[in-house]
């Protein structure tokens, strides 16, 4: 079953957003529950557009339900309006295209390297194995998928990380994220737990020793995987983090058999990098045309959805996002600059103080550490920092062949 269908997910849902009201149920879409909207004659799928994206079955309509009214159902996926049996419903309907969707097909692959084998050429599929390699050699990394189990201490623990490092990302990116806006966030938060005792969701947690460096919650159907949040630390950059995050998820997909590795909605060029097929999320109305009011419902919210899509073609939402962004957060700081810069130690003669790594709070100064274990490969656990007396913006990284002194601009 569609998870967003679920009792458990629109149960949460509802508890969030609706506030006391309760959906219901209407038999020309039996499986899809709605909501009355402060707008007459109109009703709206619960769990809206948090859903990433459900399939619609119908039956028969009941024309005394569902005469007068208008219906709005969001991310619609997999369907084709040319194959609907006319019969079955009598209802006019206006299907609006709003955003792309890519998706891995993965049982045509055998495995992880299978997949590579046969998606990239072989530079690329170089690249890709030297960044993981490269990341293990440094980290002490493992990866864990919690479904089915997971202790609610563990749980909680990873929905902090989970937030900071969404937080974290989007400072950097000066942007701002609907995901970590606390109403919506808090709906994550009490959903996710049920619905991983379920089976119906996922989260996949990359750790370095158990510290979670990269984290995605999907959500689980009978043979997709639905990647709906994912975050990675923006320390870890110069690995390539995203690309060895799938990495990691498209082997424990294969290794579980699971058909389809969905990426939801919205276009990001890893996406169309990955995927080997893109589809369209539809906002779908389904309406009784012999209603005046239900018509006018349906044509207004039909010309609302396409002029967002028109200021979504040309990037304004993005600068909006930004603008917002820039309003809300005057006062914080983003990371700054560093230059990296290879020294042999006999060059040193000045007072150095020692920073244990593990303690390290200077983002900055943590980034510099992980570029030079990408550019000069050891453990991070033999590293050594030090501070050089009375410079505050000036470090030296020494490892076991190389040093490098790092100044923060």
């Amino acid at each position: 079953m569609n998870p967003f269908l679920s009792d458990t997910f629109i149960t949460v849902w509802e508890k969030h957003f609706l506030k006391g009201i309760k959906s219901e149920y209407f038999q020309f879409l039996p499986e899809v529950p709605f909501y009355k909207s402060k707008i007459p004659g109109l009703y709206i799928n619960s769990g809206k557009n948090l859903t990433k994206g459900i399939q619609l079955n119908f039956s028969k309509t009941d024309l005394n339900k569902e005469k007068n009214k208008c219906f709005l159902v969001y991310d619609v996926i997999d369907y084709e309006l040319d194959k609907l049996d006319k019969s079955v419903i009598s209802q006019a309907n206006y299907a609006i295209k709003q955003y792309p969707g890519y998706l891995i097909h993965l049982s045509q692959f055998n495995s992880l390297e299978d997949y590579l084998n046969k998606s990239f050429k072989k530079s690329s599929r170089y690249k890709l194995r030297k960044y993981k390699k490269r990341l293990e050699d440094s980290f002490s990394i493992n990866f864990k998928a919690y479904t089915g189990v997971i202790n609610r201490e563990q749980y909680d623990s990873i929905f902090v990380s989970f937030r900071k490092l969404l937080e974290k990302r989007f400072l950097e990116k000066q942007i701002t994220n609907n995901n970590l806006d606390l109403e919506e966030w808090n709906f994550y938060f009490d959903v996710v737990y049920p619905l991983i005792l379920e089976e119906k969701a996922v989260l996949f947690v990359l750790y370095n020793k158990d510290t979670p460096i990269s984290i995605t919650l999907g959500y689980l159907s009978e043979n997709r995987i639905y990647d709906a949040i994912t975050v990675f630390d923006i320390d870890y950059t110069k690995f390539h983090l995203g690309s060895i995050k799938i990495m990691y998820l498209i082997d424990w997909s294969i290794k579980n058999n699971w058909e389809m590795l969905d990426f939801s909605k919205g276009h990001y060029e890893y996406k169309t990098r990955w995927a080997n097929k893109k589809f369209d999320f539809y906002y779908h109305l389904w309406f009784d045309e012999n209603s005046i009011k239900a018509t006018l419902v349906a044509k207004l919210i039909k010309a609302f959805f396409k002029f967002k899509q028109y200021l979504r073609d040309r990037n304004i939402n993005e600068k909006l996002h930004r603008l917002t962004y820039r309003l809300k957060s005057k006062n914080v700081t983003i990371n700054k600059e560093f230059s990296l810069e290879k020294i042999n130690l006999e060059s040193i003669d000045y007072k150095l103080n020692e920073i244990p790594m593990f303690s390290l709070e200077n983002n900055t100064l943590k980034r510099a550490c992980f570029e030079y274990l990408y550019l000069y490969p050891e453990k991070e656990s033999n590293l050594k920092i030090y501070q050089i007396d009375s410079e505050e913006n000036r470090f030296l990284i020494k490892g076991i062949s190389n040093h490098a002194l790092v100044t923060i601009v």
